[in-house]
C-alpha cells in the first residue's frame, strides 16, 4: 500500500484563481453579515470583480468587510469547471453557457472536497481492506470531475456522500483507537465529543490527542497551546478559535477553510498541506 499516493493529491489540491473566471465571486449566494459586506444572489457578480476576474479589493477584504473571502477555498474546483469541464469558455464572453457553469461549481466543489478527505484517508496507515475501498471510493469521485456539465448536474451529492462518510468514519476510528492505546492503554479520560457544543469555552495547553470533534463547535473557543495531533475536525466550526500555538501537525481531515476562518500565529503547528493564513500575526 502506497499511503504517499493519497498525501500527494491532498497536497496537490490547490486554487489557481488565475485559470478561473471567478466563480466563487459570481456563482454562490452571499447573505450580508459580519463575514461579508452585501448581500449578493447566486449568478450574480460580486461588484469588486473585475474584467479580468481579479479582485479589486483583494489586498483590503478583511478591513472592508469581506472576511468572508479570505476564508474560501475551492481546492482547485474553480478552475476544473473553468478551464475542463467549459473548455475554458468565458461565462462573459458565451452568456449562454453562463447558468448552467454557475450551478455546476458548487457540485463540483463538493467533489474536491470529498476526493480532498478520501485522499487524506489513504495517506493514513489503515488496514488493507480499508485502504482498497477508500482507493476505489477516490477513482470514482476522481471520474465524476471530468463528467460533462450535464452529467454533472445530474448527481445525487447526498447520495455521493454516504459511502465516504462511512469509509471516513471508519478512518477516523482506525487511528484514533490507535493514538489512544499508544499514549493511554487506560482508555482513562472520554474522547466522544461529536457535535459538542463548545462555543468561547477555554481549553488553553489541554490534552487533547486523538479526540473525536466532528461536527462541534468550537467558535471563539480557546485552544491555544493544546494537542490537537489525531483529533478529528470533519464540519467542526473552528470560527475564530484561537490556535495560537496549538500542535494541529496531525490533525485528521481540518480543512484550509477552516485554518482560514480560526486565529493563529507562528508557533501553531499545521498538516503539511495546509497553508498559514498570511494574516495571523504573532
Amino acid at each position: 500500500m502506497d499511503h504517499s499516493i493519497g498525501k500527494k493529491i491532498r497536497e496537490s489540491l490547490q486554487a489557481d484563481c488565475q485559470s478561473c473566471f471567478g466563480l466563487c465571486c459570481t456563482a454562490l449566494n452571499i447573505a450580508a453579515s459580519s463575514d461579508f459586506a452585501i448581500h449578493k444572489a447566486a449568478g450574480t457578480p460580486c461588484p469588486n470583480l473585475q474584467s479580468d476576474f481579479n479582485c479589486q479589493i483583494h489586498s483590503k477584504l478583511r478591513d472592508q468587510g469581506f472576511k468572508g473571502c479570505t476564508v474560501f477555498d475551492c481546492l482547485g474546483a474553480g478552475q476544473q469547471v473553468s478551464q475542463t469541464t467549459f473548455h475554458g469558455q468565458d461565462w462573459r464572453k458565451y452568456s449562454e453557457i453562463s447558468d448552467r457553469m454557475f450551478r455546476v461549481f458548487p457540485i463540483m466543489e463538493q467533489l474536491y472536497e470529498m476526493i480532498a478527505y478520501v485522499a487524506e484517508a489513504l495517506s493514513y496507515k489503515v488496514d488493507s481492506s480499508l485502504f482498497n475501498k477508500l482507493h476505489i471510493q477516490l477513482e470514482q469521485l476522481q471520474r465524476a470531475t471530468d463528467l460533462e456539465a450535464d452529467a454533472l448536474l445530474a448527481i445525487d451529492i447526498p447520495n455521493f456522500r454516504l459511502p465516504v462518510n462511512v469509509l471516513l468514519l471508519e478512518t477516523s476510528e482506525q487511528i484514533r483507537q490507535s493514538l489512544i492505546v499508544k499514549t493511554n492503554g487506560k482508555n482513562s479520560r472520554k474522547y466522544d465529543y461529536r457535535g459538542v457544543d463548545w462555543i468561547g469555552k477555554n481549553f488553553k495547553g489541554k490534552d487533547l490527542r486523538a479526540t473525536d470533534l466532528r461536527g462541534s463547535y468550537l467558535i471563539a473557543a480557546n485552544l491555544q497551546n493544546a494537542d490537537l495531533r489525531g483529533v478529528d475536525f470533519i464540519g467542526a466550526d473552528l470560527r475564530d478559535a484561537n490556535l495560537r500555538g496549538a500542535d494541529l501537525s496531525s490533525s485528521m481531515f481540518l480543512t484550509q477553510m477552516q485554518i482560514n476562518s480560526a486565529q493563529g500565529n507562528h508557533q501553531t503547528k499545521l498538516p503539511s498541506h495546509l497553508n498559514r493564513p498570511s494574516y495571523w500575526v504573532d
